[in-house]
């Protein structure tokens, strides 16, 4: 079984803070054997740390977490970006076409861009470990459970500290195509941890500035 992190956000994310390096080494040093960056809506990053990750010991799987329409969408194992800004379902059609698995991370929590009940995508993050009473997680796993889908665990890790805070464990070939073969067969299982507050706390912090710019260019878009 490989463990791997397939939720990660690198500087190149607005709101992520870890550079290629950091990611890799923190994947390392948590006993990962796969790694993914899924980026918002960028995929530079991601496709470098696929490339450079066998430096490190590890298998690089890229990816990227798309905003769709509807919230964001996990798109695992894809070299391309799928089109930002689709339906959610026309979005998951996309990353298949691609060669991914389009995964459904955090469905329940709207603030954080959640999608809610999606039943036509190829696995759903039943355990994120930004949590604050577990309560979207549980939901996410009856779920997953009822309609019978592949159950999936990322630590949504900004900062390089809470890589492989939760992971998947994957029975699948120590590549990037055999893990997304892996995830599409349900071959998973979920591991996790909370993230302290302190990390939390730390993370958010570092959002900051990214949000109050972001929040300004909606008032005064220049």
């Amino acid at each position: 079984m490989l463990k791997a992190d397939l939720h990660v956000h690198s500087v190149g994310s607005h709101d992520g803070t870890a550079t290629v390096d950091e990611i890799l080494n923190a994947a390392a040093d948590a006993g990962l054997d796969a790694v993914a960056v899924t980026d918002h809506d960028e995929i530079e990053q991601s496709l470098e740390v696929a490339e450079r990750a066998s430096e490190y010991g590890l298998v690089g799987v890229p990816g990227v977490e798309v905003s769709t329409a509807d919230g964001h969408l996990l798109a695992i194992g894809v070299e391309e970006l799928p089109q930002a800004g689709e339906p959610v379902a026309d979005t998951v059609e996309r990353v298949r076409e691609l060669g991914g698995a389009a995964v459904v991370p955090h469905p329940f929590q709207r603030l954080r861009h959640g999608v809610g009940a999606v039943h036509d995508c190829d696995g759903i993050e039943v355990y994120n470990s930004r949590l604050l009473t577990g309560i979207a997680n549980r939901r996410a796993r009856r779920f997953a459970r009822r309609n019978d889908l592949p159950e999936l665990a990322g630590s949504d890790a900004h900062i390089a500290e809470m890589v492989g805070r939760a992971y998947t464990l994957v029975d699948g070939e120590a590549s990037a195509e055999g893990i997304v073969d892996a995830v599409k067969d349900g071959r998973t299982e979920t591991r996790g941890r909370r993230t302290p507050l302190t990390l939390s706390l730390r993370q958010f912090a570092a959002r900051a500035p990214g949000r109050v710019r972001n929040a300004l260019l909606s008032f005064f878009p220049f």
